[in-house]
């Protein structure tokens, strides 16, 4: 699989950068020409299609693309962001249980495979996860799950956080 160059990865983060600059038909469009220019079924071009998609509204529209991201072979930083916003998708569309399973699956990764960049979007992991888990009706889990995310970010209270946060998930026990 080709990487997309330097000079279209610049192109398609001032496209992003500029979002809100444009009606979502037009933005659509123009993520599509950037896409097209990546070879056919490339996975950053489905993952960019999907996100375009997703961020103007169209989640039903993004999630089969997600799909076809990850089943071309999506690596690395934008294989993470695909699972968080996917898993956010089958969420805002309903389907709690693939989001579950699909986020769940993304925080059970190996670590060590991942990179600075994509280990950075734990997080976001956690707080897309616990939103579903919210409104799969396991609030008391969802809690705990972002309690832990913010603990990590905060300049005092981390350590006591970080116990009550456990201390809810053993009370799940």
């Amino acid at each position: 699989m080709t990487t997309p160059t330097p000079q279209w990865e610049q192109r398609i983060a001032a496209l992003w950068a500029a979002i809100d600059e444009y009606e979502p038909e037009d933005f659509r469009a123009r993520v599509g020409a950037l896409a097209d220019e990546l070879p056919a079924g490339h996975p950053v071009g489905w993952f960019e299609l999907a996100s375009a998609n997703d961020s103007t509204g169209l989640g039903d529209v993004a999630a089969p693309l997600y799909r076809k991201a990850l089943e071309a072979g999506l690596t690395g930083y934008r294989r993470r962001r695909t699972s968080v916003q996917l898993g956010s998708t089958l969420r805002n569309l309903g389907s709690l249980e693939d989001s579950l399973a699909l986020l769940t699956a993304e925080r059970e990764r190996d670590p060590a495979e991942l990179d600075e960049a994509t280990a950075g979007l734990s997080d976001a992991v956690d707080a897309f996860l616990a939103l579903t888990l919210a409104d799969a009706g396991r609030e008391r889990e969802a809690l705990t799950l972002a309690l832990g995310a913010l603990s990590r970010h905060l300049p005092r209270y981390n350590r006591s956080l970080t116990y009550y946060a456990k201390a809810l998930s053993e009370d799940m026990g």
